[in-house]
């Protein structure tokens, strides 16, 4: 039974945040909310976790990153990708994720895991596509992330890019593990995946969504990332990608798709009219070339959207800074995407997107996964300007502490139980490995 008591509390970003104000945390559960006076006067026996100088916050849901992605980062190239099908095709899938093996994904998964926590992220969503990893790769990945105590949903992202029987060894290895997490206490649990309409069959894709349904868990797919699926599903279908999936009976609140960037206004009103959560990568959209998704829209169109990384930068107060200042440029309007409408994003909405239940707010009976956040800012913190102050003046050395779950993971800026140094390590030998086979 613990009281932490820092200089603000955030307990929902509905509400303005609360000066002088502190959390009870009994096992892994907010228990109690109030100010400092209150909360030691009610429980003068807890212990007292002294939070002076920091923001109370929730923890980050990062819904969606790729933990693999980090090797390709500065992967020798002869010549760079010169639009969105050069980068998948012959970067992404030839370089990347068809040369990964199970040493390379648990180097990644190390490193990663270790970076999202000391960025204050709690909870996140990760795509594995490694086609010649199978089958066991989720459960290697899982060894890793367990001894982070992350919060976490693991999937394998199927796809007959390669061969029909690989695309079942896919869904197999996502149903196989579905199971396995299912039948144990753990934060980490799975879903089912696959990739597009470019890389499955209509049978395929029905098939993946009849398997996650069985097994009363969400099916991810990416979706719009650029202008090449919709294009595809036009010529090859005869109409855009989600209306698409609308005819094929696959859409709905158990359909959580990723990107979401070219959208038509049809699209967009299918993803309202059908319960659809949406994950936005606002930074990897970029680097892509796939576009600027239409995220006020959908926030106004009342969908749920978290916020990803995509394992591209993987610091979350750099994601959210790009979800607050892209769609202000794109629009033309510095009203659009408030600073408490992209913190909203990157904790509840991020939650919600992944059907977390309780998760995202440091309220009474919800998790106990929270940051503290230094708070000496540059000019003065007020109600009025906080959310905004730690969106544009504090990155991941900013955060002090994190718990998920009742459990400290990050103590004085320091992930407990990683040798950086040796992940680091780790990670360039397995770098090296993948980026010889680019060669």
């Amino acid at each position: 039974m613990t009281l932490i008591l820092g200089d603000w509390l955030i307990t929902n970003t509905h509400e303005a945040p609360k000066r002088g104000w502190g959390v009870r945390v009994v096992g892994d559960t907010i228990m109690a909310a109030a100010p400092h006076a209150e909360l030691r006067a009610q429980f003068p026996d807890d212990a007292v976790h002294d939070a002076s100088g920091c923001v109370i916050a929730p923890g980050f849901v990062n819904a969606h990153v790729h933990l693999y992605g980090v090797l390709a980062h500065g992967i020798p190239l002869a010549k760079a990708p010169a639009d969105f099908w050069g980068f998948l095709n012959d970067f992404w899938w030839r370089l990347v994720e068809d040369a990964l093996d199970h040493e390379m994904i648990c180097a990644a998964t190390d490193w990663v895991c270790a970076e999202m926590l000391r960025s204050g992220i709690t909870s996140f969503y990760d795509c594995l596509e490694a086609p010649h990893a199978l089958p066991g790769a989720l459960l290697a990945q899982k060894q890793v992330v367990d001894k982070y105590g992350l919060r976490a949903i693991l999937s394998f992202e199927a796809t007959e890019r390669v061969s029909k029987d690989n695309g079942q060894l896919g869904l197999q290895e996502n149903a196989e593990f579905i199971e396995h997490c299912q039948r144990k206490k753990s934060l980490v649990q799975g879903l089912m995946c696959f990739h597009t309409t470019f890389t499955c069959s209509a049978d395929f894709i029905q098939q993946a969504f009849a398997m996650g349904q069985a097994r009363g868990v969400l099916t991810h797919c990416h979706c719009n990332e650029g202008v090449h699926e919709p294009n595809y599903a036009l010529a090859h279908f005869g109409m855009r990608t989600l209306e698409y999936y609308d005819q094929l009976g696959v859409t709905g609140s158990h359909m959580m798709a990723s990107q979401c960037v070219q959208l038509s206004d049809r699209e967009l009103a299918i993803i309202a009219e059908k319960n659809i959560r949406v994950t936005h990568m606002p930074l990897s959209n970029c680097e892509v070339g796939g576009g600027i998704a239409p995220i006020p829209q959908q926030v106004a169109n009342g969908v749920m959207v978290g916020l990803g990384s995509d394992g591209y930068i993987n610091d979350f107060f750099e994601v959210m800074r790009g979800a607050f200042l892209i769609h202000k440029a794109h629009q033309q309007n510095p009203q659009v995407m408030p600073a408490h409408l992209v913190w909203q994003l990157a904790t509840e909405g991020g939650a919600q997107a992944m059907a977390l239940e309780k998760v995202g707010r440091l309220e009474v009976g919800w998790a106990a996964d929270l940051q503290l956040i230094d708070a000496h800012f540059p000019t003065p913190a007020a109600e009025h300007n906080l959310y905004d102050q730690l969106l544009l003046w504090r990155n991941h050395t900013h955060v002090r502490d994190v718990m998920v779950a009742g459990q400290w993971r990050v103590r004085d800026g320091l992930v407990l139980g990683a040798d950086m140094p040796a992940l680091r390590a780790h990670l360039h030998e397995n770098a090296r490995r993948l980026w010889a086979k680019a060669v």
